[in-house]
């Protein structure tokens, strides 16, 4: 193997724990408020009262904490194209 590939290869690997390591806290988190919002509504729907759909705090904190996890998806997507062309070279 050639310096350029295993350049390539050590880049996308770094890429893919860089990646992860953004993703992995961002994506926990989201998870949690989304059971959280999902026991509020089933509340809700027990108690028999009309849950409000505006905007609310939790579901914009939702919007950000997804595109932080997929911006770290695309980091580690990046790292594995980086890797797969490091070995066809």
């Amino acid at each position: 193997m050639e310096l350029l590939n295993l350049a390539l290869i050590a880049l996308g690997v770094a890429a893919m724990a860089a990646g992860y390591a953004r993703a992995r806290g961002p994506w926990a988190r989201y998870q949690a408020l989304k059971e959280q919002d999902a026991n509020i509504a089933r509340y809700e729907s027990w108690r028999g009262g009309l849950r409000d759909t505006g905007t609310t705090g939790a579901s914009v904190a939702m919007e950000v904490l997804r595109r932080q996890a997929r911006d770290g998806a695309l980091i580690m997507a990046a790292g594995f194209a980086s890797v797969v062309v490091g070995f066809l070279i």
